[in-house]
């Protein structure tokens, strides 16, 4: 089997996508954070992507990468520099310098979050990100385009929309993507020979969607779920939100300046970063 290194394994994508995986591959899972759960078919390397020599450590001898590894919402310009940019950074110029062809990178609709909701977008759209936390997505997928042409490695991005088994408010409507759905597409950026760059969004058939996802439906993927059977049950409990947020695809994103992070650094590791 195929060995694939998972960075950012800890959190909530990381995990689903763990689970999901298991017996398809042989996964080496990485986090800053301790995993609550190994299971048989992993091997856990902790290490911090924002230090080069981490990412050079635990890129070696895999066949792939999903590389999830970073600070996932809005935040303070010193925290997503070091992991989303820096780390992305380490985490791809490692690769190359280690032979792995193939990087799966899990960009975000937040890459794309100031396109108005009654807008219909494919993967061809001009970025409008709506946070700094989106630069890092462009940022990311501008990097993995320049690998693919200059270095020629394998490129997937997929903008997530949000991982869950069901939708959590009206927005998350339009960017479900369930865990099997996130599995399937995972396995196509794995396993699928004409991949050099591509861009795809990571959701599911949902009927409310955004996206024009024609180019990842090109590649075969045929997502299995629909957020529109939740769908009467979140608009009548959900109150009014924010005007701005409520016009444009990113959300709060759009007018947050920090949104608390939900996968905060164990204690020593803030300590070391603050030195």
């Amino acid at each position: 089997m195929k060995t694939i290194l998972i960075t950012g394994a800890a959190g909530d994508v990381g995990t689903h996508l763990r689970r999901e995986l298991a017996g398809q591959y042989v996964l080496r899972v990485s986090d800053l954070r301790s995993l609550k759960k190994i299971n048989r078919e992993e091997k856990f390397v902790r290490a911090d992507i924002s230090r080069f020599a981490d990412a050079l450590r635990i890129t070696k001898g895999v066949d792939a990468i999903v590389h999830l590894g970073g600070y996932s919402v809005e935040g303070p310009w010193e925290g997503i520099l070091s992991a989303n940019i820096i780390g992305c950074y380490n985490v791809f110029e490692a690769a190359r310098r280690n032979g792995v062809k193939r990087i799966l990178f899990p960009t975000s609709n937040h890459a794309t979050g100031f396109y108005r909701r009654d807008q219909t977008i494919d993967h061809r759209v001009y970025p409008r990100p709506d946070s700094r936390y989106g630069v890092s997505k462009v940022f990311g997928e501008a990097l993995a385009s320049l690998y693919a042409d200059k270095y020629g490695m394998e490129m997937f991005c997929m903008r997530i929309g949000n991982v869950n088994p069901v939708p959590i408010d009206k927005r998350r409507l339009s960017l479900l993507f369930t865990p099997r759905d996130l599995a399937q597409l995972v396995s196509i950026g794995i396993e699928h020979p004409a991949i050099r760059f591509e861009i795809v969004y990571g959701v599911s058939k949902n009927k409310r969607s955004w996206y024009d996802n024609s180019n990842a439906y090109r590649l075969g993927y045929k997502p299995l779920d629909d957020s529109e059977v939740f769908a009467a049950d979140i608009l009548r409990r959900e109150p009014p939100g924010d005007a701005t947020a409520e016009l444009y695809q990113g959300g709060m994103f759009t007018v947050a300046e920090e949104i608390p992070n939900p996968a905060p650094l164990p204690r020593k590791a803030r300590v070391k970063k603050r030195k």
